[in-house]
Formats: structure tokens, sequence, C-alpha cells
């Protein structure tokens, strides 16, 4: 059981929560930065270098398993994942990208649900069709109908245990080439439902249509977006134009492809592996990572002890 099962089993309050962390840092002055991870070791690797809060990134855990972002991962496999994040890493605040609830409001508030349980801070569901395409491939990205989705949202936040789960709403209207004013009139609906946040996402190589967005918007909610096509500016720029949250999407993973495809070619073309032991991390850094050292201390300790001597009857 998790921290935030805990504290909803004996009816207290959750001061200390996930949920509550990551509202914080969304709330808060500035704005926080989410890594992307996909797994447990790129989520513990994201922590040791200072990242406050986590992004569970269905792109790169689909990746991670060898498929396609579009829906061909199901949301159990995703979600276990997920737990190995909040395991390696407890205490960090996990949003997890649900696409856009795998379904219909039900689907979408179990997902949720499940995700509350396995550790996360908070979800974000996406206003297109079920199975989705990654938005940055391709053009046919149609969205469900503003009535249905905010629905979803509704759903979600009416059946969450913490009252601190997160539930962020992400419009896609600006990746499906609609006018601003329907990513406006979607954003209002959504937290009308009760969303706590909204994430604004853009695919232009600047962030013209973020700054325009953000000129436009009442406040009603913290914004988060996504830079991986508008890579140039600063996390000032964007503190600068409001935003709340910025996501590092899928850096993590897109490095870890790099580098694992690099490596196996230079072995390949070597016939050893004499040209990558100086380009690949020494085993005692990832046995410091993953505290190797404790658990040869907890050996000596209960492995170790002196045998008692047995009981005379």
């Amino acid at each position: 059981m998790n921290a935030t099962e805990q504290s909803a089993s004996d009816g207290t309050d959750f001061p200390e929560s996930v949920g509550r962390r990551l509202k914080n840092l969304l709330y808060g002055p500035g704005t926080c930065q989410l890594m992307g991870v996909h797994d447990g070791l790129s989520a513990r690797i994201a922590v040791a270098e200072g990242f406050e809060a986590l992004w569970a990134s269905g792109l790169c855990m689909s990746t991670a398993r060898g498929v396609r972002d579009s829906d061909e991962a199901s949301w159990t496999e995703l979600l276990t994942l997920v737990g190995t994040m909040t395991e390696a890493a407890p205490g960090a605040p996990v949003l997890v990208d649900g696409d856009t609830g795998y379904g219909n409001f039900n689907t979408a508030r179990r997902f949720a649900a499940r995700a509350e349980r396995v550790g996360a801070a908070g979800v974000c569901f996406e206003d297109k069709v079920f199975p989705k395409m990654n938005s940055f491939f391709g053009d046919g990205h149609q969205l469900a109908p503003v009535g249905e989705f905010a629905g979803k949202i509704r759903a979600c936040k009416e059946t969450q245990r913490d009252p601190d789960f997160v539930v962020v709403a992400r419009t896609e209207a600006l990746i499906s080439n609609l006018p601003m004013e329907e990513a406006l009139t979607r954003a209002h609906a959504y937290v009308e439902a009760g969303a706590d946040a909204l994430f604004i996402h853009s695919r232009m190589s600047t962030p013209q249509q973020i700054a325009e967005f953000m000129g436009q918007w009442d406040g009603s909610a913290p914004i988060l977006i996504a830079p991986t096509t508008y890579h140039t500016p600063s996390l000032d720029d964007f503190a600068a134009l409001g935003i709340a949250g910025c996501i590092w999407a899928n850096h993590s993973m897109r490095a870890a492809f790099s580098a694992m495809r690099d490596v196996c070619q230079q072995i390949k073309a070597d016939r050893g592996i004499f040209g990558v032991e100086e380009r690949v991390a020494p085993l005692k850094e990832i046995f410091g990572l993953l505290d190797y050292e404790s658990l040869e201390k907890d050996e000596t300790r209960y492995t170790q002890a002196p045998d008692l001597a047995p009981v005379q009857g």
C-alpha cells in the first residue's frame, strides 16, 4: 500500500501526498520542470539529477516496450511501468500520460483510479478520439466532442480518492489545425468540468501559438506545455509567458535510443567492446545509483547474525 492509499484508508488528510506536491509545483511561483521518463531507471536518474517532478510519457513507455504510440500498448502495461517509477523514485510526483483515457468516461476513470493506486500524482488526458496517433506524426488528428471529453474529466474528478490527485486536460486543438478560439473554448470547458490544470499542445517550430494562447488565457487554471518542436526558448522565456509547468517529454528516451544504437553499431564494426568502454557508464556508477551498498549491509545484518541456541524442552 502506498502513502496515498494509507491516508485514504484511515480517513486522514493528504498533506504530504504526491498529488499535493505536484499541485504545489503547478500553483507555486515560477515554472516547474517535469522530466519525461519511461521506466524505473530513467525515473531514478531524473530524480538524482534534481528534477522535482516526472512525466510518464506515453510515447516513451510505448517505445520502451517496442511498440508505437498509437494505443498499441494496453493501459495495464503502461501503468505497470508507472509502478516501477513510483517505486524507484518514492515521493517524486509522477504525472501519467493517459492518452485519451482508452475509451469513454468509464475507462478514463478506471485508468485514473489505477494510476492513483500505483502511486502516481496525477493523470493527463487528451481530447483526441480513441485510438489516438502521436501528435508529432501525421495530420489525421480527430478530436472528441467537447462535452464528451469534459465528461471524462468530471468522471475522474468525482471518483478520485486523494482530493489532491491532479487531473490535467490536454487539448489538441492546435495540433489539429483548429483556430485559437477553439483551443480557448475547449480549455474553458475542461476547467469548468474540474480539470486542475491544462496542457496546451503545439508542434510549431516556434512558441508563437503558445504565446498567443497565453495572451488570451484568463488564468483560471495553470498551463503546461511540452516544447518538443519549439526547443530554442529557455525555461525563463516560458516563465515570462506565465507557463506553470514545462514538460521535457521525450529527451531521456531519445538519448537512450541514440546511445544504444551507436554502441551496437560500434561493437558490430569492431567485433569487440574495446572501442566503447570509455563511452558507457561504469558499472560502479550504476551500482551507486541503485544503492547496492545498502543491500550488502542488509545481507550482513540479516544473513550473518549469530545462531540462537535451541530452546530446551
